[in-house]
């Protein structure tokens, strides 16, 4: 127990260390239920962090737009119903598949998450997550923190930090169903017209997939508004800028592990692997939004840090 508290204590040093965030202007709450964190920007749902243990994984939904008010994100729809909103998760993991229902493959199950800043500029929750099959023990454990702001009538933003402590050697074998992803509304995919588009200006799966960026965002228009959601990963990430796995019908992801060297990753017992990325939510397209500006902003504060 000693060990895992070291171990916890650990990592949301570093995790705090880490954190930089722009000042912030309208107020945000979080508020525990029964099986998730509700959270509120001036007063109105923004998001929730849903984590029953009858899911597959933890995920954050809805994920509301800034002008409209309704979720960038789709809980589910087709194709491949699996994709929950925004969410963390990994097939092929020990002969496991920790990404796509049932439950009986494998399920990364929530210990309980905790806020640690209930109000005020922004929120903070941390949450602790143990990757196991029925009936068997876990194979790893991941420690979260998620903070959320709102800057401004145009913004949120959602810094996701999550590192993996493997419980025993893992091997994760070649697989597009991996790591941090985000699926928005089928109206706002590029089938019906919305714009994916990269850090170095290519645009939708075919100029995106397999392709290294720093960033990419997806955005679209519904009753004439136009909205969007970004994904930033953090210089400090191993792979950075990893290859993106993208598809014009609403998801998209910064992974490596379709293009692993050997095809597989090995991580031993006890080692981690940290990863970190911020996902902003947007008014108007990713120029109209300065998606490449706020990007660059969050890379200065990264190469700063000592």
């Amino acid at each position: 127990m000693g060990n895992v508290m070291i171990r916890g204590v650990s990592f949301f040093m570093m995790a705090a260390a880490s954190l930089s965030l722009p000042v912030y202007a309208l107020p945000i709450a979080a508020s525990l239920e029964k099986d998730r964190i509700d959270i509120s920007v001036a007063g109105k749902l923004f998001t929730s962090y849903k984590f029953s243990a009858s899911q597959k994984y933890p995920y954050l939904w809805p994920v509301n737009g800034p002008a409209t008010g309704t979720s960038i994100t789709t809980e589910t729809s087709e194709p491949f119903p699996h994709h929950h909103s925004l969410f963390f998760g990994c097939d092929k993991v020990n002969g496991g598949n920790y990404w796509q229902e049932g439950n009986e493959r494998g399920q990364i199950l929530s210990q309980g998450p905790k806020i640690v800043e209930a109000q005020g500029e922004r929120i903070l929750f941390t949450d602790e997550c143990m990757w196991r099959q029925p009936g068997q023990d876990p194979v790893m454990r991941d420690l979260r923190r998620v903070t959320v702001a709102a800057p401004d009538d145009t913004r949120r933003i959602i810094d996701f930090e999550i590192t993996l402590e493997p419980l025993t050697d893992i091997r994760i074998e070649k697989t597009n169903h991996s790591l941090f992803s985000a699926r928005v509304m089928p109206e706002l995919s590029v089938a019906s017209g919305g714009t994916l588009i990269n850090a170095e200006g290519a645009s939708a799966e075919k100029g995106t997939l397999g392709v290294k960026s720093p960033w990419c965002d997806y955005s679209g228009t519904r009753n004439g508004v136009t909205e969007g959601i970004a994904i930033f990963q953090n210089l400090n990430n191993r792979w950075y800028p990893a290859p993106w796995f993208t598809r014009d019908y609403g998801f998209f992801s910064p992974t490596p592990m379709y293009w692993l060297e050997g095809d597989v990753l090995k991580l031993a017992k006890g080692e981690t692997l940290a990863l970190r990325y911020r996902v902003v939510i947007h008014s108007g397209d990713a120029k109209a939004a300065g998606v490449a500006d706020l990007f660059r902003q969050y890379a200065n504060q990264q190469a700063s840090k000592p």
